[in-house]
């Protein structure tokens, strides 16, 4: 029987996957959490034999809950799960430490189909994935760079700004003083080649650049 960890900040995500996965006598959900900190403790204690990891999670990204696991849990296997399509992120997810990348368009046999491979020591990319990575041109690349120039923090404010956080919210969530948001808010427009927050909501929301 596999272990699963679920890791999401959305309580209807977590109850609907822990619901149909032990409904599958291959799977055991062991455990669930709305915050990237506390899946890593979780999975030190635990250690599930794969932990399903939204990307979108606070105090820290996913991504960088990846990074942690793989410290505290060698052997847990991390698949990504995510709103979003952005090749990049796949990319530095899988270059952490997951062994597998989903997105939430996935049907219920892929996401079974991910556990089952990553859990054989197998990578596994779902096929939206895949196709959006074969089809990627030099515009995507270009923008993929500079995305994956972003530190893990920078990632956290991102998604923060995404959820509509103000920067003295981003200042008390990250536990960090808002002239220090303020200068990684200045630096992602620049590794971004932006001008000013509008344009970095557009970015975010657009259909080709997504966290």
């Amino acid at each position: 029987m596999i272990s699963i960890l679920i890791a999401d900040d959305h309580r209807l995500i977590r109850e609907t996957w822990t619901y149909i996965l032990n409904r599958d006598s291959r799977f055991k959900v062991i455990g669930s959490c709305s915050n990237s900190e506390e899946a890593v403790k979780m999975s030190g204690k635990k250690h599930p034999n794969v932990v399903l990891m939204d990307i979108n999670m606070i105090p820290f990204s996913g991504i960088e809950a990846t990074r942690q696991i793989r410290e505290v849990s060698p052997d847990t296997r991390i698949i990504g799960v995510t709103m979003h399509s952005q090749p990049a992120y796949a990319k530095k997810m899988m270059q952490l430490g997951a062994s597998g990348y989903v997105t939430k368009n996935s049907s219920t046999e892929e996401m079974v189909n991910a556990i089952l491979e990553v859990s054989l020591g197998n990578k596994f990319i779902c096929e939206e994935m895949q196709e959006l990575l074969a089809e990627s041109n030099d515009d995507a690349d270009d923008i993929n760079a500079a995305i994956n120039s972003l530190t893990e923090r920078e990632m956290d404010v991102i998604n923060l700004i995404k959820k509509g956080s103000s920067s003295k919210e981003i200042s008390a969530k990250l536990e960090i003083s808002i002239k220090t948001v303020e200068v990684h808010r200045h630096n992602i427009l620049k590794k971004l080649k932006l001008k000013n927050a509008a344009s970095l909501i557009h970015f975010m929301n657009s259909s080709t650049t997504l966290i």
